[in-house]
């Protein structure tokens, strides 16, 4: 490709995770390629990838229960956890193979080890507990993974949650020592750094407000400087639209068949945060509980360990909210915007099947502080008001799409990458675990949008990534391999 500064060969929309992500990939496999990112921000990472924004847990199964669904019979299944599990050690090959190359002389910058530990209460948590120590112990992903019902142990693991708790009460866990802490705002931070340096050019608060495919192929992106209110438009052989909540308006301005059916439902979310001292240094853990009957995924609740600028806090919740924003910074039409007619079908389907989260986001929103101290005080028995304080977190606009056999709307919780059919432009919409998987999301977005290219990138990809190609979970000894790589390169335990 060849370009020039108003016609750059790549643009990337929005400068969060994705899009630093994918910046970092073209640098292996396309160097010459020139690139300009445009952030509304002042800064980069200042949406979801911010460390304030999202909890930070390095999302890779070992810990989130959501992932481990019990069957009917009560066994548990693992296909989520392994699939999850795998993109997260994706992503730690990338990474390391960052670190290697210069990207910062320190990785605990952006990653550190923290153990990630589920804990449930009675005997129908206590079996379920049980029963997923069965379905994961054994494979080799989930090799270290430990389970006990002791309380004196759990005293051990966690003991400002053990710490008074009702001596009666049926508790257990599992813990891996392999969990980790990631900062996605310092990473995405160092990759936009090393993207500048290598030419990438970014421009901060500068909004895209549309854009169209041309005549000749290209897209002709419009942004406006937030600073001067001037107005440009450049054109690019390439177009990613990672810009977070507000990729669907984007993608649907664009016009592409691709992006029919596609709705966005944003949830708000809010957790409490401490900095005591005291408290921090008892509870050296990601902890996920269950959430309870009736609620949706995104509720689950967990109390997190966050190290932040080099000061370590807690976090819990999340408290479930909602605005019809797309975005923190976002506007209260951008959910009424949305609404289309090749997607209102979707949206109300949707809404009509959905009807007890409706009523779930409206408790939430509804919900007093003492209600909200509760929910806490069931993680931490002796919680004093005074050591915590309310902070809202990011918007997560969760995908809203056609089941293609019912033609009825469903309500997804994950990330869903649109590519056009030409792929000449991609978007990626959607949540958890999105960053965490941010490599694999976009080493899928390199194979379907440049199937012609992607056989001669691929020992480029791989020297990057050893096990691109390959199942870890279905090669103990690559997984070894790469598992003990990483541990030594960024610097991690277990």
């Amino acid at each position: 490709m060849t370009s020039d500064a108003h016609n750059p060969d790549v643009v990337l929309v929005g400068g969060g995770i994705m899009s630093a992500t994918l910046a970092a990939l073209l640098g292996i496999v396309a160097p010459d390629w020139t690139v300009q990112v445009f952030e509304s921000g002042a800064e980069v990472a200042g949406e979801s990838s911010g460390p304030w924004n999202n909890a930070g847990t390095g999302h890779s199964a070992l810990c989130e229960l959501n992932y481990t669904p019990a069957r009917p019979d009560g066994t548990v299944d693992p296909a989520k956890a392994v699939a999850i599990n795998e993109q997260f050690q994706v992503s730690r090959q990338f990474w390391s193979h960052l670190v290697r190359s210069g990207l910062t002389d320190s990785p605990k910058s952006f990653i550190t080890s923290v153990p990630h530990i589920s804990f449930v209460t009675g005997p129908d948590g206590h079996r379920y507990m049980r029963n997923r120590y069965d379905a994961l112990a054994p494979l080799p992903l989930f090799a270290g993974l430990e389970h006990t019902d002791s309380p004196g142990e759990l005293t051990d693991w966690v003991p400002l949650m053990m710490d008074r708790r009702d001596p009666t009460e049926a508790v257990a866990a599992t813990r891996s020592l392999a969990g980790t802490d990631v900062n996605f705002g310092a990473l995405t931070g160092l990759l936009v750094d090393a993207a500048v340096t290598r030419g990438v050019e970014l421009h901060l608060r500068h909004r895209v407000t549309r854009v169209r495919r041309e005549t000749d192929g290209r897209w002709a992106t419009t942004v406006t400087d937030l600073a001067s209110g001037a107005k440009r438009t450049v054109r690019s052989r390439f177009l990613f639209v990672g810009a977070g909540g507000g990729a669907l308006p984007l993608l649907q301005g664009a016009g592409i068949p691709e992006i029919r059916g596609f709705g966005g439902f944003p949830v708000s979310g809010q957790f409490l945060r401490s900095r005591n001292a005291a408290l921090v240094a008892r509870h050296q853990a990601k902890v996920y509980g269950q959430a309870k009957v009736g609620a949706p995924p995104m509720s689950v609740p967990h109390l997190d360990l966050r190290l932040i600028d080099g000061e370590q806090s807690l976090l819990f919740g999340p408290y479930a909210g909602f605005s019809p924003k797309f975005l923190k910074s976002g506007s209260m039409w951008d959910l009424p915007r949305s609404v289309r007619s090749g997607n209102l079908g979707s949206m109300v389907g949707a809404g009509i099947a959905n009807i007890p989260l409706t009523k779930y986001l409206i408790g939430q929103v509804l919900q007093s502080t003492s209600s909200r101290f509760r929910a806490l005080e069931e993680f931490v028995p002796t919680a004093e008001s005074g050591d915590w304080e309310l902070i809202t977190a990011g918007q997560r606009v969760q995908v809203i799409k056609q089941d293609p056999n019912t033609k009825r709307g469903v309500l997804q919780f994950g990330t869903e990458l649109i590519v056009g059919a030409d792929g000449t432009i991609a978007g990626l919409l959607g949540a958890s675990p999105g960053a965490s998987t941010a490599t694999a999301a976009m080493l899928t977005l390199l194979e379907r949008a440049f199937p012609d290219r992607i056989d001669g990138w691929r020992p480029l990809l791989q020297e990057a990534i050893p096990s691109y190609g390959h199942q870890l979970s279905e090669n103990p000894d690559l997984l070894a391999e790469v598992r003990a790589d990483t541990t030594k390169t960024l610097e991690l335990q277990g």
